[in-house]
């Protein structure tokens, strides 16, 4: 028997192998991950985007909250200027800077909504109640799509960490485990809001 004919039929067995080792479905559930990361993204810039319009609007009415307005700015910053791709995914300290930023941003921002209470004016202003529903609404969004993004990526890891996937994972694409998102420390804390210093 010649190379080429035990080559002719060593080939559907290899492809038969392969095919049982799913050898296709970690690009699959790798492309997944990055499309729930990509939605994820876009609800944080959304949020971001929102933030400087609502902090515009409460300044003409909160004078005494600079201190708030400040720190949600500043949070704002510093969240949109931690970039993470999809090729970051795999480094849990890249993630959990990224997850800080975004958490620390949070809690600015429900000080922020918190502290209209004290002003009777802003909460009838229209361009402030509508800002507070689109903010509100894009907090849902994010925590849908952080649901979204955990569960793609814990599709993927169980596919990349198991028999028989894990062989064609790891020889073929060099998969690493993506990191989840987790909630921050600080989450079980509501945030302290003062009004002492309110008119």
């Amino acid at each position: 028997m010649t190379f080429f004919r035990r080559l002719g039929l060593f080939a559907p067995l290899a492809a038969l192998s392969l095919a049982g080792c799913g050898i296709n479905s970690v690009p699959t559930a790798e492309e997944q991950v990055n499309a729930k990361w990509g939605d994820l993204q876009a609800d944080y810039q959304r949020r971001a985007d929102l933030v400087p319009n609502l902090v515009n609007t409460v300044k003409g009415y909160a004078q005494q909250e600079k201190t708030v307005l400040t720190q949600v700015t500043e949070a704002r910053a510093k969240a949109t200027s931690i970039q993470l791709n999809a090729g970051d995914l795999s480094d849990p300290a890249k993630v959990q800077a990224f997850q800080n930023a975004q958490s620390q941003l949070s809690g600015s921002l429900g000080r922020l909504l918190a502290s209209f209470e004290a002003y009777p004016d802003l909460k009838s202003n229209q361009n402030f109640l509508a800002l507070q529903d689109q903010l509100e609404g894009t907090e849902n969004r994010i925590e849908v799509a952080r649901r979204d993004y955990n569960e793609s990526v814990r599709q993927y890891n169980t596919l990349v960490r198991t028999f028989p996937t894990a062989i064609g994972a790891k020889v073929f694409y060099g998969a690493k485990p993506k990191v989840p998102f987790e909630a921050a420390a600080a989450a079980q804390t509501a945030p302290t809001v003062n009004f002492g210093n309110a008119s």
